[in-house]
């Protein structure tokens, strides 16, 4: 029966594109069928597409996605190479070739291609976070994956994935500061996945390190002037780090860092806490972040009696889009 339904399948596919061929058809056809993790007839139906219309980029771009997903790399190693010399290559087809590259363990083609990638879109975030990813692949811990993470936060400020294996590195070498401030950035510009997950438990372990063995790094003045006003509110730390004792916390920072005497540095993420503090949803946001990873029944328990407060947070959240402007990079080191 699979079989019969393939052989009509193809039978139409090819009658249909003996016409002109409708590229958004054809995307959202294999699309469907990519959905439904049926890769074959997702490749059947951009293989004959690619037949009649051999140089449109989004079908070959498709196709050697496809291919790759399917874990068929040198079909879509051969398809990808028809774009990334082509003028008119987009950040896409060097991300799919970067990562096709990735998957073959090719780590010296995958440096070459992503130079090239970003030699052509210097500005790129996923770039430059997809070639830290293969630097760090090469040499575990080298400086030279935070200089490309740092590079696609400073000239990309809204794109999520730098900020995620930055704040991870940060975190590996003791740097809680810029740890703190990439996770949070993070899980603001990613609000729903499985790695905004991971990344809660990290900011939750690294304001409890940050508080047990005391934090005093950091030489630029924004540096500086963040960690003396964190620092002050160790006091409150003492009766151990909860979600409520960080809630205190980080209230108390926000005002001290817009109430002080010094000139402070406009910082998105900051101005954002501030504006969740004036309009009583600080708390709320402060138990989805740190609430929903230390106890599950305890969050369900706050959620259940601040239930008003918990909706208007929830609906603010989903109802704006959280972006960083360019001109605030400080830069971790």
């Amino acid at each position: 029966m699979k079989l019969l339904i393939t052989l009509l399948l193809f039978v139409h596919i090819t009658t249909a594109f003996a016409q002109p061929v409708d590229v958004q058809q054809v995307l959202e056809t294999a699309r469907s069928f990519q959905r439904q993790s049926d890769l074959d007839n997702a490749i059947l139906v951009l293989t004959k597409a690619a037949q009649n219309a051999p140089d449109n980029m989004d079908i070959i771009k498709e196709l050697a996605f496809t291919y790759y997903m399917s874990s068929q790399n040198d079909k879509a190693l051969t398809e990808i190479k028809k774009l990334v010399d082509r003028e008119d290559a987009d950040e896409q087809v060097f991300q799919i070739a970067g990562n096709i590259y990735k998957s073959k363990q090719d780590l010296k083609e995958a440096d070459k291609l992503f130079k090239k990638g970003l030699k052509k879109f210097p500005a790129s975030g996923a770039l430059y976070s997809e070639y830290g990813e293969i630097l760090y692949e090469k040499e575990p811990g080298s400086a030279a994956s935070i200089k490309m993470w740092e590079k696609g936060i400073e000239t990309d400020p809204s794109y999520s994935g730098n900020y995620y294996y930055a704040s991870k590195y940060y975190g590996t070498i003791g740097n809680h500061l810029w740890s703190l401030l990439y996770g949070e950035i993070f899980v603001n510009l990613e609000s729903y996945s499985t790695k905004t997950i991971e990344i809660k438990n990290m900011l939750f372990d690294m304001y409890k390190q940050w508080f047990v063995t005391g934090y005093s790094k950091g030489n630029s003045p924004f540096e500086v002037q963040y960690t003396t006003s964190l620092n002050k509110q160790s006091k409150e730390a003492s009766l151990g780090i909860t979600a409520e004792v960080l809630t205190a916390i980080r209230t108390r920072f926000i005002l001290e860092w817009f109430n002080g005497s010094q000139n402070r540095p406009a910082f998105r993420l900051f101005d954002y806490q501030r504006q969740l503090l004036q309009d009583g949803l600080f708390e709320a946001y402060n138990q989805w972040l740190f609430g929903s990873v230390v106890s599950t029944s305890v969050y369900q328990n706050w959620v259940t009696t601040h239930k008003e407060e918990n909706t208007a947070f929830v609906n603010f959240q989903r109802g704006r889009v959280f972006k960083i402007p360019s001109g605030q990079y400080y830069g971790g080191k």
